[in-house]
């Protein structure tokens, strides 16, 4: 996810700030959480049939620091048939015979480029900010 809308005034204030490391986990669930409910807003208007669990299984992680060294925290769907709405699964009959392929909807990937593209993570790191800001924490 790419945060944009941030001034480089902004981003200097974030790199020299010691409040940062403190609070930047909590603005990251609050963003994970805002994801995860546009993530499972479009799997309700994606997938009709109603299958078990999976649109109550939509999950926010835990903030962690990613490869890059960035903090990162994951949305994902915990029900076990999930991945398979997700990537397709093959058709068979009780006797095994391969009768079709149903393809995956891909709701993650797309729900990710919706929230993405909207510009609200890079909306609340601002506000985040600028309330730090105000508190005298920066």
């Amino acid at each position: 996810m790419q945060i944009t809308g941030l001034t480089n005034f902004q981003k200097d204030l974030l790199k020299t700030s010691k409040a940062v490391p403190k609070e930047m986990p909590k603005i990251m669930r609050k963003v994970g959480t805002k994801a995860r409910s546009v993530v499972a807003k479009r799997a309700r208007s994606d997938v009709k049939k109603l299958t078990g669990n999976y649109h109550k299984s939509w999950k926010r992680g835990k903030v962690f620091i990613g490869n890059e060294g960035a903090m990162v925290v994951r949305v994902y769907n915990s029900s076990p048939h999930a991945h398979l709405i997700e990537d397709g699964h093959r058709q068979v009959t009780k006797d095994g015979q391969e009768v079709g392929f149903v393809r995956g909807k891909r709701v993650l990937e797309k729900g990710m480029v919706e929230f993405d593209s909207s510009g609200v993570a890079g909306d609340m790191i601002s506000d985040w900010v600028d309330e730090l800001l105000e508190q005298n924490k920066l």
